[in-house]
Parts: C-alpha cells; structure tokens; sequence
C-alpha cells in the first residue's frame, strides 16, 4: 500500500459517547473525511462531468487504543490493491501530540461506478498513476 493523503483534524466533544471515549461509528467518519479530502485534492469531490465517482463496498476498523477529547488526530491514508475498477484503501488513526501510536487502524473498498447505470467502470487514470507510482 502506498502513502497518499495525510489530514489532521480535531476530536470534538460531540465525538464522545457515554463511556467517556470517541463513539466507535466516529471512528469511520474520520476515515470518510480523510477519503473524501483526499479525492477533493485530486479534483474529485464528487461525481465527474461523466456521472462517474467512487462508492465503498466495505469498510473495517480496528481499534488498537481509546481516543479522547481534547486532541488532533492525523488520519494517514494508504491505497493499493488496484484492479480493473476498484482498489483497497487503508486508513491510520494517530494523534498529532503522539504520532508513533497508531490509535486504529481501518479500510475500506473503493469502486469506481457509473451512478447513472449504476455500473462499475475503470479507475481512472490519474489515480491509477497515483496508486501504481
């Protein structure tokens, strides 16, 4: 897997459920905005002129240690595993005051789909160069 994306963003206080720690469902949002930032980088925030965009077949978390409020936490994104019309993503949670402990760690799958036919089509170039390079 290849090192693509880096974002920090903070933990909120709404993050938080009753036991005191960051709720296991934010967990995957960190990693959907991460995702979501990364392919707004690269000038696809959305669906294309096309119609064209990426959908997640599944995701996966694994959570190594408790996050709490107050604290940044830099969300390392990794993608590989290119086919045809899809690719892996893997995703590090750290915090920014401790970047040596990975907090959790997850993934997801991306396809790349018409959403008009509803159809999977071929990742597109500039990110199958990004992903091969």
């Amino acid at each position: 897997m290849k090192h693509v994306y880096t974002v920090v963003m903070p933990i909120r206080w709404g993050d938080m459920d009753a036991m005191g720690h960051v709720n296991n469902t934010v967990y995957f949002q960190y990693l959907e905005q991460a995702r979501i930032e990364w392919f707004a980088s690269l000038g696809r925030g959305g669906k294309d002129a096309g119609g064209q965009g990426p959908v997640i077949i599944n995701a996966h978390m694994t959570f190594l240690k408790q996050l709490r409020y107050p604290g940044d936490i830099e969300c390392r994104v990794y993608a590989g595993r290119l086919g045809r019309t899809s690719f892996e993503t893997r995703m590090e949670i750290r915090r920014t005051d401790l970047p040596d402990v990975v907090w959790a760690e997850g993934g997801a799958k991306v396809v790349w789909c018409d959403y008009t036919q509803e159809k999977s089509v071929p990742v597109p170039a500039e990110i199958r160069a990004i992903i091969e390079g």
